[in-house]
């Protein structure tokens, strides 16, 4: 079936076309029907194809690697939740510019991540420019989610061994795991292994992303920190106890907990309209809180669209700031997959829920 595969904007009837087959594969526990596309063609349009599924991958036999516990992690993360219980309990005593900007801080931070590491640097489904890069990376150590190299190389490994132990946040560990616990233990051997087999030179040629890389530390403790403290207490006057509980530890805690249920809610509530044969769900909910990230199961069947669901910006302030931004010049080559692919593919191997809606 002749199909188009990648295009910069609106859907072409007239683009280049390519050969969409059927492959039947095992991603985890799950026997898997996926497309095949041919790589050589993504490779052309992005310079990568390490974010596409590996079907070639088994996990290895026999008793699985012990459980080491990462107390330095475990101790950190429960004073953060603290401290956002603090934060949430102070609210109602908060200036009102204190609470518009802490949601100005939220929305940034978690820009860079969705925009930044997410779909500029994990999947190069757009292109920006040298202001844009900079500004998504200063936004990116605003959310302090590990540096944009750190956070694209695990982020393709989840997709290229998705729910298998070589996927850093396997959802197939449970939910807890995904959410948060992954985080607390040490990784299984095979993130470890696979991570440092992937092509990362397109990070390393970016001087944006070594530059953070080589300052990530101090930039998080002036842009996550200290910034989103220091602004309410010196223009408005707001008692410093607020200024930090609320702009910086609260949205900070908000902004992770909101990337986490991507990894976790997102891969396990939810309908799976393009295919139901992989775990990630659509999620409107989700998508709320992550700017858009919560249509899973289009995102892991289509990674190279720079929306990241068909709906355009439809609980999708991601999309709608790309947009805004190629408007602006800032930003360009946009992919996206045609109507007629995403049909086809609903039909195929999806679970039927796209008719009702």
């Amino acid at each position: 079936m002749p199909a188009h595969l990648l295009q910069d904007g609106e859907f072409s009837p007239a683009s280049s076309t390519t050969t969409i087959t059927s492959r039947v594969t095992k991603n985890g526990n799950a026997v898997v029907e996926k497309d095949f596309l041919t790589h050589d063609a993504v490779a052309a349009e992005r310079g990568m194809v390490d974010d596409l599924f590996d079907e070639t991958y088994r996990e290895k036999e026999g008793p699985r690697p012990p459980v080491v516990y990462v107390w330095r992690n475990i101790i950190l993360m429960s004073l953060l939740h603290l401290g956002a219980i603090i934060g949430l309990t102070l609210i109602p005593y908060a200036k009102i510019q204190t609470l518009a900007w802490a949601i100005l801080c939220f929305m940034l931070s978690a820009l860079g991540i969705t925009a930044g590491s997410h779909r500029l640097w994990s999947h190069r489904t757009y292109k920006a420019t040298l202001p844009l890069r900079i500004f998504l990376t200063i936004v990116n150590s605003m959310a302090f989610q590990n540096d944009i190299f750190e956070w694209a190389r695990d982020h393709r490994v989840h997709h290229k061994f998705s729910e298998t132990d070589a996927d850093p946040h396997n959802a197939m560990r449970g939910f807890f795991f995904s959410h948060i616990g992954w985080l607390l233990v040490r990784k299984h051997p095979d993130v470890i292994e696979k991570g440092q087999k992937l092509d990362l030179s397109d990070l390393k040629a970016d001087k944006v992303v070594m530059f953070q890389r080589r300052y990530y530390k101090p930039s998080v403790v002036l842009l996550c920190f200290t910034v989103p403290t220091v602004v309410p207490w010196y223009f408005w006057d707001e008692s410093i106890i607020i200024s930090f509980f609320i702009p910086a530890i609260l949205r900070y805690t908000l902004g992770l907990n909101a990337t986490w249920l991507v990894n976790s809610a997102a891969h396990m509530f939810g309908n799976r309209p393009y295919d139901q044969n992989i775990n990630p769900r659509e999620n409107p909910l989700v998508s709320v809180g992550a700017l858009g990230e919560g249509f899973h199961n289009y995102h892991h069947t289509f990674p190279y669209d720079y929306s990241a669901s068909e709906y355009g910006w439809r609980f999708n302030l991601t999309t709608a700031f790309i947009d805004l931004m190629c408007l602006l010049g800032l930003a360009s080559d946009r992919k996206r997959v045609s109507k007629e692919v995403i049909m086809a593919r609903k039909m195929r191997t999806g679970d039927g829920s796209h008719k009702s809606g």
